[in-house]
């Protein structure tokens, strides 16, 4: 007789999963690095190399995971979750989407300043190329990274403040489904 595995459709997936956390793990060191280079990190000149690395890392791991997405479908949200959940949650998702790819785009166009050029490498072991872009683009990049960064930690307090809401005080498997070691197979 043979055994077939289940597969669980009310969990993320082992690669969503090792993507998410991977992912939810670098955007924080980076976001410390980031907010606090000028001030309690002043004058430590490892911090932008590293910061530039681990956003390069975070734009492919982010191309990873859209691509994890496209081909491996998320569990559905709960039955009892209110409509307005549904749309606040579909809606935080995506935004984290849009900011995983612009945050690191916006730091690669800064570091490409044709006038002031900081050449990057990843993590010391290959070099990373300038983007060809204008000053109007530099300018554009610098002001956005910013606020995408100010944008980027909003968000994960509200998604993280979600997350416990759920695990807390609504009390449901909404945490569990992306917790480590809850995969499914697939």
């Amino acid at each position: 007789m043979t055994r077939t595995a289940l597969v669980r459709t009310d969990r993320y997936s082992w690669g969503a999963i090792w993507l998410h956390w991977s992912i939810a793990a670098l955007v924080l060191v980076n976001l410390t690095l980031g907010l606090f280079h000028d001030s309690l990190l002043d004058g430590v000149k490892w911090v932008i190399p590293i910061h530039r690395s681990i956003g390069l890392t975070v734009l492919v791991l982010t191309l990873a995971r859209i691509a994890w997405r496209l081909t491996h479908r998320p569990p559905p949200l709960p039955v009892a979750m209110a409509r307005w959940e549904r749309l606040a949650a579909t809606t935080v998702h995506w935004a984290f989407y849009v900011l995983l790819l612009a945050l690191p785009i916006s730091g690669w166009i800064l570091s490409s300043n044709p006038a002031r050029p900081h050449p990057m490498s990843w993590f010391g072991l290959f070099p990373i190329p300038p983007l060809p872009i204008s000053d109007a683009a530099v300018k554009l990049g610098h002001n956005a990274h910013g606020l995408l960064g100010y944008a980027m930690a909003a968000l994960v307090v509200v998604h993280v403040a979600a997350a416990l809401r759920h695990h807390f005080i609504l009390r449901d498997a909404v945490l569990a489904r992306m917790a480590p070691g809850s995969a499914r197979n697939g």
